[in-house]
């Protein structure tokens, strides 16, 4: 009887060190695999972070070097045009091209690293600039028709120009502190800073899609660059143009550009198609510099708008996302 007691005992005691041991062995093993993923993601980080600063410092390089290529461009002097060097864009091209011989950049040091560099300089002033809608506190009229025939080229809701425009001037008296005193309840609209922000002036998503290659929104107004405008855009800033008419002006200018504005009037071939200094120019002060670089399989942009006034070439605006994920930069 005693001994069978005894026998049980042992059995029980064998049985509790074996799962002693199997929870020690489950514990040990979900400690080491937590120190395991630990490291595992401090190395992601770190490289991430390492992706990160190197994406960062070639993104600055292009845009430097674009700067400069506008600064080299007013050296010259002269009329804005498609033919110039700064509209040609930089095709994707492996970034070890652009490193020196050496190879000492920390990127070219690591040959298994792929790493891809493009880029394009866009004149802004071949778009319609949004700005233009609101000059001293009230609607510009002649921006508001160029405006007006693009809606219709387009055949957009005219009510979301009329709201754009009322809700813009809005924005800006509030900016100034010069508009009138609203109700308390009023809420004023907020003044965008890039074209997607247009929807707290009232435009829709699918409208601000559809317009987004032809409208711009600077810090000034400006006029449109007659050299580099698209057909839409020149049609809908001459009033008396039809498309045709503009067609054949961008047809005309790839052969020869304009150099000033009494050429357009020649090049346009209507006699009562008027070019003022206010809406038309043959010249560009405002540029946006586009750079994508591909390191592996991420991929960085970067979107900056530069101001040039001569030889000063200065940033005013950076954008930069992963992804298609853009984040404003300070």
């Amino acid at each position: 009887m005693r001994q069978a007691t005894r026998c049980r005992s042992r059995r029980a005691q064998r049985g509790a060190a074996i799962l002693t041991a199997m929870l020690i062995v489950v514990l040990v093993a979900t400690l080491a695999s937590t120190a395991l993923w630990q490291q595992w993601r401090a190395v992601e980080v770190e490289a991430a972070e390492r992706s990160r600063t190197q994406s960062a410092w070639v993104l600055t390089g292009a845009l430097d070097w674009a700067r400069l290529i506008l600064r080299e461009d007013a050296r010259q002097g002269g009329a804005d045009y498609l033919s110039e060097p700064w509209a040609v864009p930089l095709e994707q091209a492996r970034l070890s091209t652009f490193l020196a011989v050496d190879r000492s950049d920390a990127l070219a040091a690591d040959a298994s690293q792929e790493a891809f560099l493009s880029g394009q300089i866009i004149d802004l002033q071949s778009r319609l600039n949004v700005t233009n809608l609101v000059q001293g506190g009230k609607i510009d009229v002649p921006s508001q028709l160029a405006f007006t025939r693009l809606f219709e080229l387009l055949d957009l809701p005219p009510t979301e120009l009329s709201v754009m425009t009322e809700n813009l001037r809005l924005a800006q008296a509030a900016s100034t502190g010069s508009g009138p005193t609203l109700p308390a309840d009023a809420a004023t609209p907020l003044l965008p800073q890039d074209i997607d922000q247009l929807a707290w002036l009232g435009l829709s998503a699918p409208t601000i899609e559809r317009l987004r290659p032809f409208i711009t929104l600077l810090p000034v107004s400006t006029p449109v660059n007659l050299n580099t405008a698209s057909a839409e855009v020149i049609f809908a800033c001459v009033e008396a143009f039809d498309m045709a008419d503009a067609q054949r002006l961008v047809s005309a200018r790839n052969t020869t550009h304009m150099n000033t504005l009494a050429d357009a009037e020649k090049m346009s071939g209507k006699a009562d198609a008027k070019f003022i200094a206010a809406q038309h120019s043959v010249a560009t002060r405002f540029f946006e510099v586009r750079g994508t670089l591909r390191i592996e399989q991420t991929e960085v942009q970067e979107q900056s708008v530069v101001q040039r006034d001569g030889m000063d070439v200065k940033t005013i605006a950076r954008r930069r996302g992963v992804a298609g994920l853009t984040a404003a930069l300070q």
